[in-house]
Parts: C-alpha cells; structure tokens; sequence
C-alpha cells in the first residue's frame, strides 16, 4: 500500500498539463498577475477570516510572522497589526516587491526571500507565527515542506488550503475546449494524512473562504481564465459565457464565487 506522501506526489502528478496542449498555448498558463495578488493582500485583514484568527491569536504582540509562498501577503497582512516584522518568501521578484509594498502601506517593517520553499530555508529567519496559504498544492514533497515551516514557527503553523484541487473549477473547461478529464487528487484529506504520516499532529477546520480582492473587470478575469487552460485570446466569449454562473462581483471588484477551503495547524518547534 503507498504511503500519504506516495499517494501526495503521485496525485500532484497527474495533474501536469500535457506537452500537446502546452506546445500550443500561446501564453505560459504559469504566469500569475501581480495586480491580483495585491488587490487581496490590500483586502486582507479588514476582516480576519478563521485562518487568520488561529495565527493572531499565537503571536505575541510585536512577533514575527513568516509567510512562505507569499504573493503580495494576502496571508499575512491581517499579522500586520500585531507583528513588528513581516517576513515573506516567494519565488517571483515582482511578487515580493508587492509584499513589501503591502507592508509598508500596513505600517510593518518587511523582509523578502526569493526562493522556493524549502530550498531557501537555511537563510529564512524564524518567526513566531509561519503562515502559508494555498501554496500546499505545489509541494511534490509535502511532508519536507510542512516539517521546515515547523521548525521556523516558535508557536504556531497555519497553513489554508482549498478543499479540493485550487484548479478543479476549470475541470469542465478543460473537457470542454481539450476534451481532457482531469484529476480528482490530491485533496485536503490527502494533506492532512501526510502531515500525521510525517510525525505532526495538526487541528483540522473546514470552512467556506470568501475570496478578498479580485479582478477590476470580467474581462481582466477571463483572460487569467484563458492563459490558465491554455486557450487563444479569440475563445473569451466562449469562456466567459461557461463562467457566468460562477462570477460575483463584490466592491467593485470581480470573482469566483466562495469556495470549500481547510485550515490545519499545528505548534511550532523552534526555539
């Protein structure tokens, strides 16, 4: 029988997107727009949501927080202020000057790491609070993963992560336009079975995540929606008229409708 972690990697695995279908993709599907990440790095925090509740209450006041696989700091704005420092590792330059752009309009001293996690573990300082939302699901080495933000976390480890698949909403795209049948693993439950497997001993609450910021207009999220199924810019209309069930707008702003979402976290062991 395999092991969690075999069951993990395998299931990441098969979601790679076939070399036919990439070949033919006029923009790399991997390209996430830095815009996005800051307009819900500026939305968090106005109203912490459970995950953030489980980290706040963990870090003293003037902590350290980590956030590993950061983007503009949606998961760590709402530390901001708490914390007397802000560290954020990811592995996009530009994804990192919009951290530390949301540091500084929060008022918290920021440092930035880039790298990929846990390569750039090393020379990542500890923390009081390590926290890492819906970065799970790139990690082929999970267990790896969640061991080096145990030990650079003194109190707490706070980790979000879509119930499912963050992708899977595309699934019927994806059948649609490439008549491809994607997976259906690995899910939070797989998650959570390679944490236990790898010694750790994480409280578990599922929930339904609103998601903060959004896209300035349909067309701006279509066309992210396009480059991720790997679709020319002459399919929009196609996309959007498949998305419309699913699109809200709140603020001002536009996105996917509220998802199924599992927060674990479990003590750190730095010293």
């Amino acid at each position: 029988m395999p092991s969690a972690a075999q069951v993990w990697t395998e299931s990441l695995a098969s979601w790679a997107i076939p070399e036919e279908i990439l070949a033919g993709a006029p923009e790399s599907p991997w390209h996430f727009p830095v815009a996005l990440f800051a307009r819900r790095a500026k939305a968090a925090g106005s109203q912490p949501t459970f995950s953030d509740q489980r980290a706040l209450e963990a870090l003293p006041e003037k902590g350290k927080g980590l956030d590993v696989g950061c983007g503009g700091g949606a998961a760590s704005m709402a530390l901001a202020g708490r914390a007397s420092r802000l560290i954020g590792v990811d592995t996009s330059a530009e994804m990192l000057d919009a951290f530390r752009h949301s540091a500084r309009a929060a008022g918290v001293e920021a440092e930035a790491i880039e790298g990929s996690w846990p390569d750039v573990a090393e020379r990542t300082p500890v923390a009081d609070v390590a926290v890492c939302h819906h970065v799970a699901y790139n990690a082929q080495d999970l267990a790896a993963f969640a061991l080096r933000l145990t030990d650079h976390a003194r109190s707490r480890v706070v980790v979000e992560l879509t119930t499912l698949h963050p992708t899977s909403d595309l699934n019927p795209l994806w059948l649609r336009f490439h008549g491809l049948v994607r997976p259906t693993r690995p899910t939070s439950d797989d998650a959570e079975a390679v944490l236990l497997e790898a010694g750790l001993r994480p409280e578990r609450h599922d929930w339904n995540a609103p998601r903060p910021g959004g896209y300035e207009s349909v067309e701006e999220m279509v066309a992210h929606v396009r480059r991720l199924v790997c679709l020319p810019p002459e399919r929009d209309p196609e996309i959007r008229e498949a998305l419309a069930p699913r699109i809200v707008e709140r603020g001002g702003l536009f996105g996917f409708v509220d998802r199924p979402v599992t927060t674990l976290w479990w003590h750190g062991s730095a010293a």
